[in-house]
Formats: structure tokens, C-alpha cells, sequence
């Protein structure tokens, strides 16, 4: 007898059997689900125009370095330079969130049915997104960093206070990512992705049923 009729065997003759491995089926399907759902709508939520720059809760401030020198720079008729520094950090995520997609499906197919059965019993709101960031915040910001930079290299303010924070960073003044436009903003785009999945997620977890899904009601309706 082959591993196959071996299996389909021991399936016939214990209930017990069958109902396991439909529960391992239905984790992986529900947290494919639930992963595919919460970052699509992510994405297009936040790539589109205003999807940064017009909500608050993911919204690019300036850097906190640079936030003293902006009152300043209002404070002498300088703010429309200190608005388009803002402004272009903002369309830059924008523009990179929707090259995401690719890499997140990619990563909902691979992912395997232990880490999914760990990931529905798991008790934080936000499991999924966790595990998700783990898997894609590196790739994703690899595949950012040239999208922001080519969007903000045209604003002269963001070219001189990387001037700037370079030599504050060389004697400690500044630190990570804030010495520099670019990555602060690529940070940023993340951060407020995942934020976005992660308020998908919670509310898939708190109302599966509002979700539609027969997959999604029967893995995180229990």
C-alpha cells in the first residue's frame, strides 16, 4: 500500500481523522484569506492619490529634526518650500505602496499550514500582519527606497537637509533613518502599511460574518 491509499485509509476509518485535517485545510485557506483581503485593500487605499497625504492616521510628517527648522522657515515666508517637502514625501509612498502587490500574493501562497494553524489560535488582533511584516518589510523596502527617492531627489529642501543631517548624524545628533529623506519616508510607507492591513485584520477577527466570506466566517467565527 502507497503513503496515498495508506492515508485515504486511515481517513475512511477515523472520523477523527478527517475532521483534523479539514481543520488544518480551513486554517490555511481562512489566514490566506484573511492575509489576501486585509493587504489588497491596503494597497489600494493607500496608492492611490491622497491615500497618504489625506488621512491622518498614515500621514508623513516631517522628520523630527526638521520640524524646528520648518517653523522657522514659515516664520520667514519660507513654508510653501516646507508644504512641497511634505507633500512629495507623501506622494512618494503613494507611489510605492502599489508595487507591494506582487510580493503579498506571492507570500500568501507560500505560506504553510503550520504557521497558519499557529497564527488562528494565536490571541493578538493583529497575528497575521505581524507575521506578514516579518516575511515582506525587507523586500518591500528594498523595492521602495528607488520609487521615494526618485519622487523627492526634485525638491531642494529635501536635498539640503540631507546635507544637513549627514553631518548632524556624523557627531550623533541625528540618528537612523531620520539623516536621511529617502529612508525616512520608506519607513514610513511601511509603517502605515501594515498599520492598514492590521485594521483589515481586526475587523475580519471582531465580524467575520460583515466579511461575506464562508472561508473567513468559519476559520475566525468560532
Amino acid at each position: 500500500m502507497d503513503r496515498r491509499e495508506f492515508t485515504v485509509a486511515i481517513a475512511a476509518a477515523s472520523p477523527w481523522y478527517a475532521r483534523a485535517a479539514t481543520s488544518e485545510t480551513d486554517a490555511a485557506a481562512g489566514v490566506r484569506a484573511a492575509l489576501e483581503r486585509g493587504a489588497l485593500a491596503a494597497v489600494s487605499q493607500l496608492g492611490r492619490a491622497d491615500g497618504f497625504l489625506g488621512d491622518p492616521r498614515v500621514r508623513i510628517p516631517l522628520p523630527g529634526t526638521l520640524k524646528s527648522a520648518a517653523k522657522l522657515l514659515r516664520a520667514t515666508g519660507q513654508g510653501r518650500k516646507v508644504d512641497e517637502l511634505e507633500t512629495a514625501m507623501n506622494r512618494a509612498a503613494e507611489a510605492a505602496v502599489p508595487q507591494a502587490k506582487d510580493l503579498f500574493v506571492s507570500t500568501v501562497k507560500a505560506m504553510s499550514v503550520e504557521d497558519a494553524l499557529e497564527l488562528v489560535r494565536s490571541t493578538s488582533p493583529t497575528a497575521v500582519t505581524d507575521f506578514f511584516a516579518g516575511k515582506t518589510r525587507a523586500p518591500l523596502g528594498e523595492k521602495f527606497l528607488p520609487i521615494v527617492t526618485q519622487a523627492t531627489e526634485r525638491v531642494q529642501l529635501a536635498q539640503r537637509y540631507n546635507a544637513v543631517a549627514a553631518k548632524a548624524a556624523g557627531v550623533g545628533l541625528v540618528k537612523g533613518d531620520d539623516a536621511n529623506v529617502q529612508k525616512y519616508v520608506t519607513g514610513r510607507t511601511l509603517d502605515g502599511l501594515f498599520l492598514m492591513i492590521g485594521e483589515e485584520e481586526k475587523k475580519i477577527r471582531a465580524d467575520p460574518v460583515k466579511t461575506g466570506s464562508a472561508i473567513l466566517r468559519k476559520v475566525f467565527g468560532r
